[in-house]
């Protein structure tokens, strides 16, 4: 029993020295800065690199020790600040890795983009693997996008999910009480179906959502509302998408930073400095949280609708 017992704290030892070696690491990656990566202006001007990984939400992004990234678009907003305040950059790569996200979180990040570029900075969206729905959003704001040919993309919708358990509360035995101010105050509740007018309601808030993303799209990329409605929020291929007039090139982040010094008059092999979230290193503990399920809200919690806007694909495309 004495030896297991030497075993199992060894074991927790270890993991809580690892978690704190983690902790070091990323306490020195938020309180530095940006370190030597965004020092001082240089002769000739600099590209910016801002990442935009992860689903796309309102707040501080997280950078999630168990997978799960999330985007903050409050981070993002002071990433895009710290750019306007340097005079050395001249052009930004968005590096844009996600699936998409709720619709206010992209446009507060495509607000930030569109005071950059009145400003005189190029804008330049390098796709990775996915950059849909939300991401897409984001990127139809800069003045070229580069994709590679197997990045998944568009995805221009709206979607509202709601769950109805009533069947398998029967099952359980399980009922409730609701008390209510209002006959829509628990809309999209898993306590019972929805009715025909909180259909329409949803509908409404949709359709509205989806012609300013249509909006945004048609002004940032100069194509009409009507090429953009014929896609029906379908997803492609970054190939398919160029076809489309939803990219410009294909190419990976290189070659996106290639196309950035270009049209910021600064070459083919401008510098690069990567722009990094100024975050207090605690913020690290609400990554690990939110990333293990901890601080996630319930579906129908009072007051909003978790998730109920989210912009992203239904589908994912493997190879192998």
């Amino acid at each position: 029993m004495t030896g297991k017992k030497i075993i199992g704290g060894l074991v927790l030892g270890l993991t809580l020295l690892s978690l704190l070696a983690v902790l070091l690491v990323r306490s020195v990656n938020f309180a530095g800065g940006d370190g030597n990566k965004a020092a001082g202006p240089q002769a000739g001007g600099s590209v910016g690199i801002v990442d935009i990984n992860g689903v796309i939400m309102g707040g501080n992004s997280s950078p999630a020790l168990f997978g799960g990234n999330v985007t903050g678009s409050e981070t993002v907003m002071s990433q895009l600040r710290q750019v306007s305040k340097n005079p050395d950059i001249k052009a930004v790569v968005l590096r844009i890795n996600s699936p998409g996200g709720t619709p206010a979180a992209s446009q507060e990040i495509t607000g930030e983009l569109n005071r950059l570029k009145k400003s005189g900075i190029k804008i330049v969206a390098s796709m990775g693997d996915v950059a849909a729905s939300g991401a897409y959003w984001i990127a139809s704001a800069s003045d070229q996008i580069v994709a590679n040919p197997g990045t998944i993309t568009g995805s221009i919708g709206v979607i509202i999910n709601t769950q109805n358990y009533t069947g398998l509360y029967d099952k359980l035995g399980i009922g409730s009480n609701t008390i209510k101010s209002g006959a829509y105050k628990d809309m999209g509740t898993t306590e019972r179906p929805m009715t025909e007018d909180e259909k329409k309601i949803f509908q409404s808030m949709v359709d509205d959502t989806y012609l300013q993303f249509i909006e945004a799209v048609a002004g940032g990329r100069k194509i009409s509302q009507d090429n953009i409605r014929e896609l029906n929020g379908r997803v492609l291929t970054g190939r398919q998408a160029m076809q489309a007039g939803l990219v410009d090139r294909m190419g990976n982040l290189h070659d996106a930073v290639s196309v950035a010094g270009e049209i910021a008059g600064l070459g083919k092999a401008p510098r690069v400095v990567n722009i990094e979230p100024r975050k207090q290193w605690w913020r690290f503990l609400d990554g690990i949280g939110s990333s293990a399920g901890m601080i996630k809200p319930a579906a129908n919690a009072p007051g909003g609708y978790y998730g109920a806007l989210l912009l992203y694909p239904t589908v994912k495309l493997w190879t192998e």
